[in-house]
């Protein structure tokens, strides 16, 4: 794993949203090539489970990294996705038990807009949230009601740990 470990790090120098427009620039010609020989609802199908098993993994390599897979640890990942303020957040509670923040802006949701991909914004980049705590600590839960993407003014995120739960 030390090889994934040092990719991650290496990857993280870049920042988050400069990795999500090259990966967009390059899957959405492909999304939309395959879409028109097999089917373009297949296509994004497949794309969204292979993108979450993407960032399921990436969790897992993040909690092994840490050392630490409680949910306070995650809390102090976030550094590479509001690298040069890709989001800007509003943090609303945080405990050992609950995480609750809201992004007031998302430059990721007004790169695909500028792309003209809003649609591929949510699988690109917003179904990857569920799916990276997922992996982090399977134990940890994320409510999200609404999104920047879908045309909502905030992201709401509300992680929760399991044996918190009202």
């Amino acid at each position: 794993m030390t090889d994934d470990h040092e990719s991650v790090e290496r990857l993280n120098a870049v920042g988050v949203l400069t990795r999500r427009e090259i990966e967009a620039r390059i899957l959405a010609p492909v999304i939309e090539a395959l879409g028109q020989r097999f089917g373009r609802d297949e296509v994004v199908a497949i794309v969204r489970d292979v993108i979450a098993g993407i960032a399921r993994a990436q969790g897992r390599v993040m909690a092994e990294s840490r050392g630490d897979a409680s949910l306070a640890s995650f809390a102090q990942t976030l550094g590479p996705w509001t690298k040069d303020d890709a989001l800007r957040l509003r943090v609303l509670h945080e405990t050992p038990g609950q995480f609750d923040f809201d992004v007031t802006r998302c430059r990721y949701a007004e790169m695909y807009r500028a792309l003209g991909i809003q649609d591929l914004g949510e699988v690109l980049s917003c179904q990857r949230d569920a799916a990276l705590i997922e992996g982090f600590n399977a134990d940890v839960t994320l409510t999200r009601t609404q999104t920047i993407m879908q045309g909502a003014t905030c992201c709401d995120f509300r992680y929760q740990h399991k044996a918190d739960a009202s």
